[in-house]
């Protein structure tokens, strides 16, 4: 019991007084307000058309017009760590999320498990008798805990909200994502041909929550978190939603940055004098090279327009229209939101707070990307592939990311983007409303505050003091400071002062205007990071930091850069990691369970998230499935893990066992047994792979061998992708293959479960032992059995 019981107990009840204090749920005070918390993803600072952008936003249009825009409000510079400050006020290396939770690397700082000292808002708020929902993306736990057999401790219901559907991880598709509900994953309701999107899903999800309580306590507040996964790559979208831009990015990057600092500077969002900095502000692979000759990142320049063929002028700007599309259908779904708070008269009492987690995507390189797990596996795209593919962006065949130049043009007039903490990938959009108290419908400000303020600011706005304990835990100090006082006196000085910042490499502290920061390149693998150059901006007049004052004021740049060690230092900062996302992804990592060399798996369970699955990556395997086929026509699937942008499945179709490894959905290689699959119980069917070289480097190639029993009935060359089939989500399953499919060959309809047979199980051995030892290995166990 939080407090003292206060009745009488004797042995007879009717002598008894009771006292239900201590047993009451908490109640908010009464007319207190609901929260709204919008959190975008990868939306840079000037897409949207109320920070002077190209991207219509008629609904957020209408939170700006009702609140206040903030022009100097700022994030880590990428997706976990910015959430994990969004949800507790504190530093993110505090947090231990130096980076997103699938790099977690096993220090204090960068573990991917935000500490209980650090609470959260829905944690604080729960406890005051708010009703906490979320939606969409959470991104704040580590690969071990994301699955069925792991604590759901630092899942959304673990860290404080009551009802959750989304997803975990850094990212989905759109069309086939990750779902879970509460704390358990879920097949999606309808199919993308059926109408299905998840930015509606969610949206659906989120007025059924908010329903569901309002019909039995109406007065009861509630703090919805909203994340949609737009406009994170992949940009899928609806058709519909791509044609409203045709044509509008025809005349390139570069035009429309021109075009957008304009407006800016009319709508005064920027200083008049404001310049655009250069399209490769830092260098490009044919004009810098890092300590010990390393390369340039290849993926982190801009051509520029005029350089441009017809074809790539034609792809660049069909990305964008995609990526446009994209971000206005999330906000007509942010629409359905307001609109159904007007309906029920409770917009004017719900304070609505948009937000992006980052700058724009640079993940997309300088051609942009028809497949973004490419970028995490280290293989360059091509041209000419991705063109072939134009008329299918934004659709359930394609993984798509635009190119750097549009990251560029999104971030209007900053320089670089998500991951460098130039404010390209720390400057975002910031709106907060709450029409019936603050008023102040349209103004802006341009104090200097960070991801960090939110929590103070919400807790100040519904006049809730931090808690010293919560579930048990001493809570740790606030670093945020509440931006509350900006709305009362849009002259009022920064209430903050100093705020450090550090990310894959690249690191930069502001102070009292002015900023510091290296152009150390982010996963370069370059290291040095003694060695770096740091520049020095004022950046109260120069918001694009174009003009580097460290020559003219070498002695603020040394002040600024040993500020920086002492906060990073305060705020557990180190060490510093600028690897290679392909390095940096595949770091050793806890499992459940140690590495085997047999993994089995069942029929009619959930899927197997890949971090914890057997890992088939660059190494010979053999996947064996034992199965009861009765008679002829058996058909469907008997193992995938991944989906059409990288994976592997086996299956029968037309009476023969099927192979298909997608690699990174650049091809499909396909092998095909010769006989008929046989009949009988207690039949082994197989696909064995045996590593025998690589090529290129790092990309193992070998021989596929398909089995009936120990008789080999078929075989081919593949190769085989080095890294992750996706960042997250699309797990390994048997008897069907779920959300996406692997290759469109399989037989049937989705999810292509397997029929005509029983399958008693799976097994994938990595152990590198000749086949025929596995098969006797087999025979013997079932012999036992």
């Amino acid at each position: 019991m939080s407090k003292a019981f206060k009745g009488t107990i004797n042995v007879d009840i009717r002598d008894s007084v009771p006292d239900w204090t201590p047993f009451e749920p908490p109640k908010a005070p009464d007319g207190a307000p609901n929260v709204v918390y919008i959190v975008l993803d990868d939306v840079g600072f000037s897409a949207m058309n109320c920070y002077g952008g190209p991207v219509a936003t008629p609904n957020i249009d209408r939170i700006a017009d009702d609140g206040v825009r903030f022009t100097q409000w700022h994030t880590t510079a990428l997706c976990s760590p910015t959430r994990s400050c969004l949800l507790t006020g504190r530093n993110h290396t505090r947090n231990s999320m130096a980076c997103i939770t699938e790099a977690a690397v096993g220090f204090p700082n960068a573990s991917g498990t935000i500490p209980p000292e650090n609470g959260m808002l829905p944690e604080i708020l729960g406890e005051r008798g708010w009703n906490t929902y979320m939606v969409g993306k959470w991104h704040l736990c580590p690969t071990i805990e994301m699955n069925l057999a792991a604590t759901r401790r630092n899942w959304p219901t673990g860290r404080g909200f009551e009802r959750f559907y989304g997803f975990l991880g850094a990212e989905t598709n759109q069309w086939y994502p990750d779902l879970v509900y509460d704390n358990h994953p879920v097949d999606q309701p309808r199919t993308p041909e059926e109408g299905y999107h998840f930015t509606e899903d969610i949206t659906d999800k989120a007025l059924e929550f908010i329903k569901d309580a309002k019909v039995i306590a109406p007065d009861k507040p509630f703090f919805l978190y909203y994340a949609p996964g737009a406009a994170h790559a992949p940009h899928h979208v609806p058709r519909e939603w791509i044609e409203r831009y045709a044509g509008q990015f025809d005349m390139g990057y570069e035009a429309i940055r021109e075009q957008t600092l304009a407006r800016q500077k009319e709508m005064g969002l920027v200083p008049p004098d404001t310049e655009l900095p250069p399209l490769n502000p830092i260098g490009t692979p044919q004009t810098r090279t890092g300590p010990d000759g390393l390369p340039f990142p290849p993926l982190d320049y801009t051509k520029p327009w005029d350089s441009l063929s017809a074809d790539e002028k034609r792809l660049f700007g069909r990305m964008a229209e995609v990526y446009a599309g994209f971000l206005s259908h999330a906000d007509h779904h942010i629409g359905r939101l307001l609109d159904f708070l007007e309906e029920t008269g409770q917009r004017d009492n719900t304070v609505v707070i948009v937000v992006s987690d980052n700058g724009a995507s640079g993940e997309g390189g300088p051609d942009g990307s028809v497949n973004e797990n490419l970028f995490f596996n280290g293989i360059p795209d091509d041209l000419q592939r991705n063109l072939a593919m134009i008329d299918e962006l934004g659709g359930p065949k394609t993984y798509n990311h635009y190119p750097t130049g549009w990251a560029m043009a999104f971030n209007t007039p900053f320089k670089m983007w998500k991951r460098y903490e130039f404010n390209g990938g720390t400057s975002d959009p910031c709106l907060i409303a709450w029409p019936s108290v603050l008023g102040h419908g349209g103004e802006i400000r341009h104090q200097y505050h960070h991801a960090i303020d939110i929590v103070p600011t919400i807790l100040d706005l519904l006049g809730v003091e931090p808690p010293e304990v919560l579930k048990g835990h001493v809570q740790s100090h606030l670093d945020g400071v509440s931006m509350r006082y900006s709305f009362d006196d849009p002259s009022a000085p920064s209430a903050r002062k100093t705020q450090f910042y550090s990310m894959l490499g690249s690191r930069a502290i502001w102070h009292d205007g002015w900023k510091a920061v290296t152009t150390h390149p982010t996963i370069s693998g370059w290291s040095h990071f003694g060695d770096d150059t740091w520049e020095l901006y004022h950046t109260d007049t120069d918001r694009s930091e174009l003009h580097d004052l460290a020559g003219e004021h070498p002695g603020k740049l040394r002040e600024l850069v040993n500020l920086w060690f002492a906060e990073a230092g305060a705020n557990g900062a180190f060490p510093l990691d600028d690897r290679s996302a392909l390095e940096i992804l595949q770091t050793p990592r806890p499992r459940l369970a140690s590495p085997r060399e047999r993994y089995v798996y069942y029929p009619d369970v959930a899927d197997i998230p890949e971090h914890q699955a057997v890992n088939v990556h660059n190494r010979s395997y053999a996947i064996g499935a034992l199965v009861d086929i009765p008679a002829p026509g058996a058909q469907g699937v008997i193992f995938a893990h991944g989906a059409r942008f990288g994976g592997h499945t086996l299956y029968i179709k037309d009476n023969r066992l099927h192979y298909v490894n997608s690699f990174v959905g650049m091809f499909e290689q396909k092998v095909v047994a010769t006989e008929d699959v046989p009949t009988g119980e207690n039949l082994i069917l197989s696909a064995a792979f045996d590593r025998d070289g690589e090529d290129p480097p790092g990309v193992a190639t070998g021989i596929l061998s398909l089995y009936h029993g120990d008789r080999k009935v078929g075989e081919g060359r593949i190769k085989v992708q080095p890294g992750y089939f996706e960042l997250a989500g699309e797990g390994l399953c048997v008897g069907r293959d779920s959300a996406d499919a692997v290759t469109d060959d399989y037989p049937g309809e989705r999810p292509y479960r397997f029929t005509g047979g029983v399958i008693k199980r799976v097994a994938v051995d990595v152990s590198g032992t000749p086949y025929v030892d596995l098969e006797r290995q087999a025979a013997a166990m079932l012999a036992r059995e």
